[in-house]
């Protein structure tokens, strides 16, 4: 009883230190925004709150540190590691395909397809998320876990893929022309018209705090749902479910396309994207006996 207390203790002392850290350090070197205020305030609610509670803000923190490792790519933006692609990729798909598609639909779009592609374009993290509670409220906490920790693998390997080859998204080129600007602030694109449809700016609220807009290759939208529907397979999960998966993937692959923010070259290569990280993880990171130690230690704490 009193080693239980005293880890209780140490847990504690370690939570809020890391907290007040992560707040200390965001605010004075990246930047301080009023989501992450609320993601930390969130996950020390869920903390203390109760014994289940805290399990699930553990089980979280795959998805926080994705967030976290995305927006600290302001501390060094990977247009100052390498050159920005503007036109090759976009001469690149006109050559393969004929036709740059994005430009295509920024010239022929229709309502439906814009409250279609807006909706699908909705579940981008929340679907990925939404699947990965459900399997860990029906009890299948070691799919759940090999699935966070499967996703923050495919982000990791995007990253560093923004890194080697920064590109500008074909919205970029509609609005900019060829020419690489630094500081050119995020945009909804296509997306402006799902808002103007519902009358909220929604997309447009979220793209003005992106990180940086020169990371288009991979597309990591087009990865998200794919992984989520990988893991539902796995799982097992009941084929409703996994039909949904199929669907909004596919939704959120033609939506990445006719909103403008992909080129079909960048949805293609954030599929192989989340092959690869969910290949690396579960046939080659799993293989490692601190890899299997770390999954069965965090599967003990979070059951």
């Amino acid at each position: 009883m009193i080693n239980e207390k005293e880890n209780k203790r140490r847990e504690a002392v370690i939570v809020l230190t890391a907290s007040a850290v992560f707040l200390l350090f965001q605010s004075l070197v990246v930047g301080l925004i009023p989501a992450q205020v609320l993601m930390v305030a969130l996950f020390l609610l869920m903390f203390f709150a109760s014994g289940w509670s805290r399990r699930l803000a553990v089980a979280l923190l795959p998805f926080v540190v994705f967030e976290v490792s995305y927006d600290w790519m302001r501390l060094c933006p990977n247009y100052m590691v390498n050159d920005i692609d503007v036109q090759g990729l976009y001469d690149t798909e006109k050559s393969l395909l004929g036709i740059v598609l994005p430009e295509y639909f920024h010239a022929h779009h229709c309502t439906l397809a814009d409250l279609l592609t807006g909706l699908a374009y909705l579940c981008w993290v929340p679907g990925p998320m939404a699947l990965g509670l459900w399997l860990y409220f029906t009890g299948r906490r070691r799919e759940y876990l090999h699935f966070a920790i499967a996703f923050l693998v495919v982000n990791w390997i995007g990253f560093a893929i923004y890194y080697i080859h920064p590109a500008a998204p074909p919205w970029y080129v509609i609005e900019h022309g060829f020419e690489p600007i630094l500081g050119t602030p995020g945009s909804a694109a296509g997306l402006v018209r799902f808002d103007e449809l519902i009358g909220l700016p929604v997309f447009q609220s979220i793209y003005v705090n992106n990180s940086n807009i020169f990371a288009a290759l991979p597309s990591l939208h087009a990865a998200y749902m794919l992984i989520a529907t990988i893991y539902a397979v796995r799982a097992r999960c009941p084929r409703w479910l996994i039909a949904l998966c199929v669907v909004i993937t596919l939704g959120i692959w033609f939506a990445a396309v006719y909103t403008c923010h992909h080129y079909v070259i960048d949805v293609l290569l954030g599929i192989a994207t989340a092959f690869l990280g969910v290949f690396l993880f579960e046939h080659l990171l799993m293989r490692l006996r601190p890899v299997q130690r770390f999954m069965a230690a965090y599967e003990r704490y979070v059951s």
